[in-house]
């Protein structure tokens, strides 16, 4: 998986298809969420790893965890 094939705007799916987000653009090794596209963000970005990347595939980010494993990540994030 090359970072670089990641864009702005793509939409992110878990491995099982679902959808977990939008990428506001890649920071290091993680993607960083639109907030648009995070109903939990609170006023905050929340971030997915690379490593949590599978590939692009027809246009979005596959992850290699499926939606409902990539949400808990994200929710882990909130503050408090």
């Amino acid at each position: 998986m090359n970072a670089s094939d990641i864009q702005e705007h793509m939409t992110i799916v878990g491995s099982c298809g679902n959808p977990v987000g939008t990428v506001d653009h890649v920071q290091g090794d993680r993607i960083k969420l639109t907030r648009s596209s995070d109903p939990h963000h609170q006023g905050h970005h929340h971030f997915l790893p690379l490593s949590h990347v599978k590939g692009v595939e027809e246009g979005k980010v596959v992850l290699n965890v499926n939606s409902e494993e990539a949400k808990k990540a994200l929710l882990a994030q909130l503050p408090g």
